[in-house]
C-alpha cells in the first residue's frame, strides 16, 4: 500500500530493460522482471510500490533520492545476467490523480522520464555506452543538485559494465553483506581469488559509492 501523500515531494523511478524486444524468451523475461520487482517492494520498502506500467517499464516511489539510487542499483545486480535494466530518478512532487488504477502525475515523474531518456541517448555513444542510471531534479525544486550525483554515478555505471558476470555475482553477495568465506564457496574457488577480484575489480569502492548516494537526501 502506498504510504505516499496525495501531492508531495519523492524520488520518482522508471526502469525498463535494455534490447528487451531482442529477448529470447520475451513472456519469460517478464516474468522474471515480475518477480523480482515483488521482492524489491518487500525488500527495499519504496513509498509507492515498483509496478509494471506497459511493456516492460516499471515505476515506483522512494522517500529519498539515496532509497532510489540504491534500488536502481540492487533491481540492476539482482536481474544480471539475464538482463540489463536501466534507471531514471527524479526528485519533485507528485500527484495522486487516481486510486485505483493508481494514475499519478507532476514535476516529479518529469524528472525521472527525462532522467531515463538522457540515459538511453548517452548509451548510445562509444564513450558513455556503460551509463545505466541518471538522476534530475524538478525545475523548481528543492533537492540534491544533479551534478555530483550524477558524476558518481556514471562512474559506478562504467566500473560496474566493466567486470565479469562472476564479478557482478561477488558485488551482489557483497553488498547483501555476505563474508568473503561465503562467497567463495558459492562461486567454488579460494577467499583469495575472492579478494583479489573484490580488489581489481573495485568492488569495495563500488559499495561504498552505494554506501554514499544511500545518504543523498
Amino acid at each position: 500500500m502506498s504510504k505516499m501523500k496525495s501531492e508531495s515531494s519523492v524520488a520518482t523511478v522508471i526502469g525498463d530493460v535494455v534490447r528487451s524486444r531482442a529477448a529470447a524468451d520475451r513472456p519469460g523475461l517478464h516474468a522474471r522482471l515480475a518477480t523480482l520487482l515483488k521482492d524489491a517492494n518487500a525488500e527495499l520498502e519504496p513509498v509507492v510500490p515498483l509496478r509494471i506500467t506497459v511493456g516492460d517499464e516499471y515505476q515506483g516511489c522512494f522517500e529519498t533520492v539515496g532509497d532510489a539510487l540504491h534500488a536502481a542499483l540492487w533491481l540492476r545486480l539482482h536481474l544480471a545476467p539475464d538482463a540489463e535494466l536501466r534507471h531514471g530518478v527524479g526528485w519533485g512532487s507528485v500527484a495522486v490523480l487516481a486510486d485505483s488504477p493508481r494514475i499519478e502525475d507532476g514535476p516529479g515523474w518529469w524528472a525521472a522520464r527525462e532522467a531515463i531518456e538522457s540515459v538511453k541517448l548517452d548509451a548510445v555513444r562509444p564513450a558513455t555506452r556503460q551509463l545505466r542510471t541518471a538522476y534530475r531534479l524538478a525545475d523548481d525544486t528543492d533537492g540534491p543538485e544533479p551534478a555530483a550525483v550524477n558524476a558518481a554515478l556514471m562512474c559506478r555505471d562504467q566500473m560496474i559494465g566493466s567486470v565479469s558476470e562472476r564479478s557482478v555475482r561477488l558485488l551482489r553477495g557483497t553488498l547483501a553483506g555476505r563474508t568473503q568465506a561465503e562467497l567463495a564457496e558459492d562461486e567454488e574457488i579460494s577467499a583469495s581469488a575472492v579478494s583479489q577480484r573484490v580488489r581489481h575489480d573495485g568492488l569495495a569502492v563500488i559499495a561504498a559509492t552505494d554506501e554514499l548516494l544511500r545518504r543523498v537526501r
